[in-house]
């Protein structure tokens, strides 16, 4: 594969990855009602209290998020501008897909913003009771990125000016 093809590849993961996380955080409740059902079937109890591990996690984020919509759905906001967040991110990228070679700054960026997922998670995520193990979910995102961008990086690394490859 040549090399700009391989970057814009990577590109492409990457830009995807966010916009898929971004416009799924818009309907988090219909999300976690889907996901909850899915887990213990139709009509089985939504009672986190019943389940451990995973599905008592995602059912007790069901019934944070429900309380939360019916009392405060203002709080929503927060996530409304996670996702804004997202895309706009995702629109950063369009630079480097366009010219990796001026815009390798771009993706330096993007790799220090997915390894800083890592301590986000591990320090915020016990200091919010989040469990372990979507500690680890949420790393997933980190390495999701950093590995596609870790690749652009090396092969701009091998282009010159104009994008031409040095040999």
């Amino acid at each position: 594969m040549a090399p700009l093809t391989k970057i814009r590849l990577c590109l492409v993961i990457v830009m995807a990855g966010l916009f898929v996380a971004g416009v799924t955080a818009f309907p988090l409740l219909a999300e976690v009602n889907w996901l909850s059902q899915l887990l213990v079937g139709t009509g089985g109890s939504l009672d986190p209290a019943l389940y451990d591990g995973v599905t008592q996690w995602i059912l007790t984020v069901r019934q944070g998020l429900e309380v939360t919509y019916r009392d405060y759905l203002w709080l929503a906001y927060g996530t409304d501008w996670l996702a804004f967040g997202h895309l706009m991110i995702m629109l950063f990228f369009i630079l480097p897909y366009r010219d990796p070679v001026r815009y390798e700054g771009v993706l330096w960026v993007g790799i220090w913003a997915s390894l800083l997922v890592f301590p986000l998670a591990f320090i915020c995520g016990p200091l919010r009771g989040i469990p372990w193990y979507w500690q680890l979910v949420d790393c997933g995102f980190g390495v999701g990125s950093v590995v596609p961008l870790g690749v652009a990086v090396w092969e701009v690394r091998g282009m010159g000016e104009g994008g031409v490859y040095r040999s």
